[in-house]
């Protein structure tokens, strides 16, 4: 059989895909620096993570979001004050389901920093309904020990990634010495709701008594948590397993406005103001999470 000298691509029939890829004798593709892949410039500095409808409509309105659809997803994107975001809203409520939306949006849009925002229960005298929080630790509570003799909780903390507390606490120092914003909503009312950071709780209950043995561990384990949710402890998890994949970091936090105070009055009808109160703090928090490279 007879040789061919072919200079550029020859097939027999057979199918293909061909990327970065030039045609010709000494044909050379030349590439820029960190443009690996034709998503690079689809590459998100903040992701966003909600779970209920009302705090996606909170994100989507104070971030000035649009709707953009991945295969059978759903994220919303936009550059915001010189960053850019993209967001996702989990299936379901639930630890799984926050680390199912946060490889979704790995796998969409690589965000340097992901953030769950939505609302949650405070626990802390400190805390008033309406107030933000923002996580410097995630204390998981669901773990524990079924014997004979009663049931053994151990908690597990995870605090946020050094970077992220770096931004908390700037984010912080700049605001005046109450840590008060003032928030208006979309009806035109004007609230000045606190700003906490501290630790959280994370678990899958959703608690509705003062006396429940979740809130009584968490007082005993961290006399200083300050709310509870039930997806914070997916999301840390999660980062904190992907970096080890990926080779770098994947940076987390968690904001949270307080709707309730997980007790028997938990009601509905302030979630809407706590969800957009939560939304307008990451609207100016974006700036202190954008990493410069």
């Amino acid at each position: 059989m007879s040789r061919l000298h072919v200079d550029g691509i020859l097939n027999y029939g057979g199918t293909m895909t061909v990327r970065d890829s030039a045609v010709g004798s000494n044909a050379k593709v030349v590439r820029t620096a960190g443009a690996s892949r034709d998503e690079a410039a689809e590459r998100a500095q903040v992701g966003v993570i909600t779970i209920l409808p009302l705090e996606t409509r909170a994100v989507q309105a104070a971030l000035g979001l649009r709707r953009d659809r991945v295969g059978d997803l759903t994220f919303y994107r936009a550059v915001v004050d010189g960053v850019t975001v993209a967001a996702t809203m989990t299936l379901e409520q639930g630890q799984r389901s926050a680390m199912a939306a946060y490889a979704n949006l790995v796998e969409a849009f690589d965000p340097e920093v992901t953030v769950l925002v939505g609302i949650g229960g405070g626990i802390h005298k400190s805390v008033a309904i309406g107030d933000v929080i923002l996580a410097t630790e995630m204390v998981y509570y669901d773990l524990r020990k079924v014997t004979p003799s009663g049931t053994h909780r151990r908690g597990q903390t995870r605090p946020v990634p050094a970077g992220v507390g770096h931004a908390i606490n700037t984010f912080l120092a700049d605001l005046d010495a109450s840590h008060q914003l003032t928030i208006v909503d979309p009806e035109g009312t004007s609230r000045s709701p606190a700003v906490h950071a501290g630790p959280i709780g994370s678990g899958e209950a959703v608690i509705a008594d003062e006396d429940a043995v979740e809130i009584a561990f968490l007082a005993s384990f961290n006399d200083k948590i300050l709310a509870v949710d039930m997806e914070a402890g997916g999301l840390g998890q999660a980062c904190h397993e992907r970096s080890a994949a990926s080779g770098r970091h994947h940076r987390w936090m968690v904001i949270r406005g307080i709707s309730d105070h997980a007790d028997q009055h938990k009601s509905d009808t302030p979630q809407q103001v706590a969800a957009w109160h939560a939304a307008q703090v990451l609207r100016r928090l974006l700036p202190y999470l954008k990493t410069k490279r």
